[in-house]
């Protein structure tokens, strides 16, 4: 009797044991509802490689230039950011789209007398008759000047709309979860989100970590892969209510769709992989 009443206690010993040995990861604090669907997805993919793993914000937000240091300093175990040569040269890229490659679809901010110009646009040609503009140290900046895109940039994100208003350039792309509220932000600027037209290229969200934190690397894509493939992942992210209101403003499906190419990407990206890709025909 009394070997049987042990047994139940060792293993509660065990457990415990295991709670107190659970490793804890430190990352960026979560700011904003990007953040927050990029904090859920994470919280995800380790639930299915290691649900006892424990995920802690920092007290401090990290702008991105500082981020990566904060990750080769070992002060931050896990980040997500949009990908870059620098940040797959310096750091471990987990080499899933967080986003599905939403962040690739850009939508654009223009004056509101100029929607029926976009409304004629059907080609790249016609669409470069027009300006961008753009944060000048942006990635997505490299994107547009390398497909030959015309192209006015600025140091300041708040410059942006002023400057498009009073007419310096044309229009603003911005990932399709963007526009909306920042054209709420400026209400008192004469400006719109365009109606009829979409540009895409290819684009990634990803997760890093250290280049020496193989385990943590191995944890997060194996259980963001379980994810993908047990449909979780889809169930979080397509009701995830940012994802959903994009989906229901951003009329993606009747757009016309201009696409460009994004030569920075790597050349590992797993483009073969459809499922890890949105495909806008199928939503």
């Amino acid at each position: 009797m009394i070997k049987w009443l042990l047994f139940p206690i060792s293993l509660v010993f065990l457990f415990s044991a295991n709670i107190l040995n659970a490793e804890t990861i430190q990352i960026n604090k979560v700011i904003g509802d990007k953040e927050e669907l990029s904090y859920e997805i994470l919280k995800l993919a380790l639930s299915k490689s290691d649900p006892n793993i424990k995920i802690q914000q920092h007290s401090e937000f990290f702008n991105e230039a500082r981020l990566i240091n904060e990750v080769e300093d070992n002060n931050i175990d896990v980040v997500w950011a949009g990908t870059s040569p620098e940040w797959e040269s310096r750091l471990h890229t987990v080499r899933i789209p967080m986003f599905k490659g939403l962040l690739g679809h850009r939508l654009f901010i223009i004056r509101s007398e100029d929607q029926p110009k976009f409304s004629q646009i059907t080609s790249l040609t016609a669409l470069k008759q027009f300006e961008a503009g753009q944060g000048r140290f942006w990635g997505d900046t490299k994107v547009l000047m390398d497909a030959n895109i015309p192209t006015v940039t600025t140091i300041k994100y708040d410059n942006l709309f002023p400057m498009l208003e009073g007419g310096r350039f044309d229009y603003f792309p911005r990932a399709v979860h963007e526009p909306w509220v920042e054209v709420q932000n400026h209400a008192d600027l004469n400006l719109v989100v365009e109606k009829d037209v979409m540009l895409v290229y290819p684009y990634a969200m990803y997760f890093f970590v250290n280049k020496s934190n193989r385990d943590l690397h191995s944890k997060i894509s194996q259980g963001f892969e379980l994810a993908i493939q047990d449909g979780s992942f889809d169930d979080l992210f397509f009701n995830h209510p940012m994802i959903k209101d994009v989906l229901e403003q951003a009329n993606l499906q009747d757009r016309t769709v201009l696409r460009i190419d994004n030569p920075h990407m790597h050349e590992d990206t797993p483009f073969e992989r459809s499922e890890f890709w949105l495909d806008i025909n199928n939503l």
